[in-house]
């Protein structure tokens, strides 16, 4: 199957220009080679909570995005507000993908504990929030990409809950 994705950089400096989204550029390879998936949006937004909340919605309305991947602005500085932004969007939480990346990430660096990221459901989508490094972003993504397409396939109503 193939699955439709967006993502979402969260970066005030991105978002000008002024550095470039090398984050995304991982989330785009993974979920291409790994995933078989298509990208049917992208874009980078200021750390705006309601520029954040109104790309989400456009993502997961609009453009239908089965799975949507934010990267960036889920540390603790003040201007890292992606997971605040999320789950103004969401209806359920789904909190063992967050688990499952910290935990994962745990096990290269102990600093993954201090991602905020969530996961959660809008309709049919299924939103990531990952961190904003490359290393981090792969790491995360590594962690849960295995049960992506179960997780989808639930969520699209392409596969039963219990189905193996």
């Amino acid at each position: 199957m193939q699955w439709k994705a967006a993502i979402l950089t969260a970066s005030d400096k991105g978002s000008r220009g002024e550095r470039e989204d090398t984050s995304a550029q991982v989330i785009r390879e993974l979920v291409e080679e790994e995933l078989g998936g298509v990208i049917v949006d992208y874009r980078i937004v200021p750390d705006e909570q309601d520029e954040i909340t109104a790309a989400l919605i456009e993502m997961t309305e609009y453009y239908q995005a089965d799975l949507v991947l934010t990267t960036g602005g889920t540390g603790l500085g003040p201007r890292d507000v992606t997971p605040e932004a999320t789950q103004r969007v969401v209806e359920r939480l789904v909190p063992g993908i967050a688990e499952a990346m910290r935990a994962g990430s745990m096990q290269k660096t102990r600093r993954a504990m201090l991602s905020r990221g969530i996961c959660g459901i809008r309709g049919h989508s299924l939103i990531i929030n990952l961190p904003g490094s490359p290393k981090g972003v792969h790491e995360s993504l590594l962690a849960i990409i295995d049960q992506l397409p179960h997780a989808l396939g639930i969520l699209s109503g392409r596969i039963g809950e219990h189905s193996r």
